[in-house]
């Protein structure tokens, strides 16, 4: 957008080009959990009309699959170069109020925005560096025979799913008494019954208290009102939520305000206190939610308020998201936990809908709605 507009643009990421969506979360974790929708769909119309011996998945074949789909992302960047657009690697830092470096590169610009997007959240807890990432799994080899997820959000459910249904032993260890949150509770009763089936155990209001390395693998420690559990685990995967990444960017030194949510910007998604610089996605702190639609609008909305002086604010009504469980889960508006807080007249309607023809001939034996 700005370099259509004649503007010169530098790009600095210290990750591979592409984006986390594109290349680390979204797009190859979808690509995964087709592949367990395909298994799950078969054993639920097995001896109705279909037949196959030993179906399961490859994983060693799925991920060279998976990864035809993200180096062509990441080649990208031979894309912004060949369009006149200087990219750099590495972790930048501001040197002053309009200046930034990275590696030994100093640039000096009259706008900066910036969407430096999120990572795992801390776990403070010890033996912490024995735990891995959303990452990692994305890039697991051979799958382990026993995973322990930590955390009750998108990370961990969706992750699990795939993997039970490449064969693994799976349980997810959450902290509270509510895994997905941001979802109605009744609709994710019928999602944990669907994980059930798979065999994927939930263990609610046990949080995480170390993990410790063994000599065959690893042993989770949990605390809470079941006391402490010992898991036993070849893997344990970080999927507890996320924090902007931003720390040791200098954004001190260039005067931007932040907080633990995020840069502090105003309605335009400009800093409140640099006015050369603007935020947009997980790395701001905004009312939007840390999906990717919300980051594509708030990027896109920010990009227009640079090129044209602060015209728009992004909307983030009617945004939807989804966590790609088995089933999948979907929402759209508000909760009715949310309309009722607002003091909002409402009817509910709920249905479960695994008897419908719609459900019925795939053998979907976990759908419903609600809606307000």
């Amino acid at each position: 957008m700005y370099h259509s507009a004649g503007w010169s643009v530098a790009v600095i990421d210290s990750h591979p080009f592409g984006g986390t969506c594109a290349v680390r979360d979204c797009d190859p974790k979808k690509v995964l959990i087709g592949f367990s929708e395909l298994v799950t769909s078969y054993n639920r119309v097995k001896g109705k009309g279909v037949s196959a011996d030993n179906l399961k998945i490859d994983w060693e074949r799925l991920m060279q699959f998976k990864r035809t789909f993200t180096d062509t992302v990441q080649s990208r960047e031979k894309g912004y170069r060949n369009a006149g657009i200087d990219t750099y690697h590495g972790r930048a830092h501001f040197t002053g109020k309009d200046t930034i470096k990275v590696g030994d590169s100093e640039l000096k610009a009259k706008y900066f925005m910036l969407g430096a997007g999120s990572r795992p959240m801390p776990l403070n807890v010890p033996a912490e560096e024995h735990i891995a990432i959303s990452v990692d799994f994305l890039e697991l080899d051979k799958l382990p025979k026993k995973i322990v997820f930590i955390g009750g959000g998108y990370i961990s459910f969706e992750f699990a799913n795939i993997a039970a249904r490449a064969g693994v032993d799976v349980t997810i260890i959450h902290r509270s008494a509510k895994a997905l949150k941001r979802f109605d509770q009744d609709l994710v009763a019928w999602v944990f019954e669907g994980m059930g089936e798979a065999g994927i155990k939930v263990l609610l209001n046990t949080p995480l208290a170390s993990v410790e390395k063994t000599a065959g693998g690893y042993t989770v420690h949990t605390a809470g009102e079941k006391g402490d559990l010992k898991l036993n685990a070849d893997l344990v995967v970080h999927g507890a939520g996320r924090v902007p990444d931003i720390e040791d960017m200098g954004l001190e030194t260039a005067g931007v305000e932040y907080s633990r949510r995020g840069i502090t910007v105003n309605n335009y998604l400009q800093s409140v206190s640099n006015p050369i610089v603007y935020s947009a996605g997980d790395a701001a702190e905004t009312e939007g939610l840390t999906l990717t639609p919300v980051g594509t609008l708030e990027g896109i909305t920010a990009a227009l308020n640079i090129l044209k002086s602060n015209r728009k604010t992004p909307d983030y009504r009617g945004i939807p998201t989804v966590t790609f469980t088995i089933p999948p889960l979907a929402s759209v508006g508000l909760t009715e936990e949310q309309a009722a807080s607002k003091g909002l007249h409402f009817r509910v309607n709920k249905s479960e809908t695994s008897g419908w023809y719609s459900s019925k001939r795939l053998g979907e034996k976990h759908s419903g709605f609600k809606v307000r």
